[in-house]
């Protein structure tokens, strides 16, 4: 008897839980951005490829058991892109968000006193931000090396611009104050960057399908909600950490025994940050529907005529991809 008769028939280009609800996405996204993904080898997760292509092929190994391909579909949602299939760089994926996070968002709250030391981690805090949108764009939109310049030089001005500014203005406010500062830097620089990297997406649509798959056109609207609601979810991922945080810090250091350990500050910060980005990655990701839907009558005029005049009314609604 081989395994595809032994295994229930499972459809695995659908999610495992109902991405309708909210509940469903945040078990969806809690497993695909667990960081214990990482630590699997390029040979392992090329293994988890191929098992999921044998299966949708009929061509599953014998002995192979259903939760073997529900984990092997995980390594593959894990490292490999929805469009393109491509292997994506550990840095930039869902996955690293929070040892990658909580490393440099930890150190960002630590060290906001001095010009410098803003300046280096908004560049560091930046330069990891665009890789990560870069990674995780529509990847149906080309963007060129000029365009990826641009997006990273002007997210990395305008977050060190609104960090030193804002450090300037609050040099004379109490603490407590100075050391929101680094959050509203973040979602500056994520306002910059997002756009920018994904300009290819506003300027010449994301391809819109409906409801089986079926290509209908490109959309700038559904560019614009999308990249929207990435920019909303990125803002959410970092707020409870990069706002709380520093009230935990300010209380924590009143205490004799804390100030007895200040070389251990910014290692719990980053602890504190890393226990906040665990849930936070998930439940950020899960705030929409990663395959988001627009209706037809949103949509540009010509994209909805030409909609209308092929299928007449039966298409209410489009989807899309709007990337993490």
């Amino acid at each position: 008897m081989t395994a595809s008769s032994e295994v229930p028939r499972i459809d695995l280009d659908q999610p495992r839980w109902d991405q309708s609800t909210f509940l469903g996405r945040l078990k969806h996204f809690a497993n695909l951005t667990d960081m214990r993904t990482v630590l699997s080898s390029d040979a392992k997760l090329n293994e988890a490829r191929d098992l999921v292509t044998k299966y949708r092929l009929g061509a599953t190994p014998p002995g192979t058991t259903e939760e073997q391909l529900w984990y092997a579909k995980k390594l593959y949602d894990s490292a490999f892109h929805p469009d393109s299939g491509e292997l994506q760089n550990m840095i930039g994926r869902m996955s690293f968000q929070v040892p990658g996070g909580m490393l440099i968002t930890g150190f960002m709250l630590q060290f906001y006193r001095t010009i410098p030391a803003v300046v280096f981690w908004q560049w560091i805090n930046q330069s990891f931000n665009a890789l990560v949108n870069y990674t995780n764009r529509n990847a149906a939109s080309a963007i060129t090396t000029k365009q990826i310049g641009t997006a990273y030089v002007t997210a990395t001005t305008a977050a060190v611009a609104v960090s030193v500014g804002l450090n300037s203005l609050t040099s004379r406010a109490p603490q407590l104050m100075q050391r929101f500062v680094p959050f509203a830097a973040v979602a500056a620089g994520n306002f910059a960057n997002i756009p920018l990297m994904r300009q290819r997406e506003l300027m010449n649509g994301i391809l819109v399908t409906d409801g089986n798959g079926n290509e209908l056109g490109k959309s700038k609207k559904a560019a614009k909600k999308g990249i929207f609601q990435v920019f909303v979810s990125r803002v959410s991922m970092a707020a409870p950490g990069m706002l709380l945080c520093p009230i935990i810090m300010q209380k924590l250091e009143r205490y004799r025994w804390m100030q007895r350990i200040t070389f251990l500050h910014g290692p719990i910060q980053v602890i504190l940050v890393g226990c906040f980005l665990v849930f936070m990655v998930p439940t950020a990701c899960a705030l929409f529907p990663q395959r988001a839907s627009l209706a037809v009558e949103k949509l540009e005029p010509d994209l909805r005529a030409s909609i209308q005049e092929k299928y007449g009314d039966t298409i209410k609604t489009v989807y899309f991809n709007k990337g993490l």
